[in-house]
């Protein structure tokens, strides 16, 4: 759980953007999903699409959040704050303050959307 209640909540890819990395990480997702290293990508998208589940308690969630891939964050976050994370990762953002809500280790071993919802909502 987090000190302050947060104003978003960042999830941070272990991908970096743009859709050429897309495209290759759709195709790798389905050709040997057991050495994707984007747990978060795989625990809330398919190989194209997001997982419904997941979909539908975004959209219902009264939580701002922030969705970023890896390159993004550091061009974003940590060139201000100097922050140094392992990617995947779920922060969240109080103040000027970022706090790590879900660890890499937490989510590389997650097995689906549903649990990860349910420790989003038990931590904030």
């Amino acid at each position: 759980m987090v000190k302050n209640t947060p104003e978003k909540l960042i999830f941070v890819y272990n991908a970096n953007s743009g859709l050429r990395h897309q495209l290759l990480d759709g195709a790798h997702k389905i050709l040997s999903p057991n050495t994707y290293t984007c747990s978060l990508c795989a625990i809330t998208f398919g190989a194209f699409l997001e997982k419904r589940v997941w979909k539908r308690f975004r959209k219902a969630s009264n939580l701002k959040m922030e969705f970023l891939h890896k390159d993004e964050f550091m061009k974003m976050y940590k060139s201000k704050f100097g922050y140094k994370f392992n990617f995947p990762i779920i922060l969240a953002e109080a103040g000027h303050t970022l706090e790590v809500l879900i660890t890499t280790d937490e989510l590389n071993g997650m097995p689906d959307a549903k649990t990860l919802i349910e420790l989003i909502q038990e931590r904030v």
